[in-house]
């Protein structure tokens, strides 16, 4: 779930940073700094803001690993024999 929401935001991105590009070639004077600025600056913020994790839990995942959270002690063979 997470992953496909990174690819949607990064598609979106990119795709406006295609408009930029082509926004370059029919746009004149000053203002062609704004799709300039655009199509040159965006693909740093967009992977920027695409790896920006919403994982605010507290949780810690590494990869292969369970989650440190959910982590149970084995019952000892007294305490299971209750």
């Amino acid at each position: 779930m997470e992953r496909r929401r990174r690819a949607i935001h990064y598609s979106i991105a990119m795709a406006i940073r295609l408009v930029c590009v082509i926004l370059c070639l029919f746009v004149t004077g000053w203002w062609l700094v704004v799709p300039v600025l655009g199509a040159v600056v965006l693909p740093y913020v967009a992977v920027v803001l695409v790896n920006v994790t919403s994982n605010r839990n507290g949780i810690v995942v590494a990869p292969g690993l369970r989650e440190l959270g959910s982590a149970t002690a084995p019952a000892s063979g007294a305490e299971s024999a209750r």
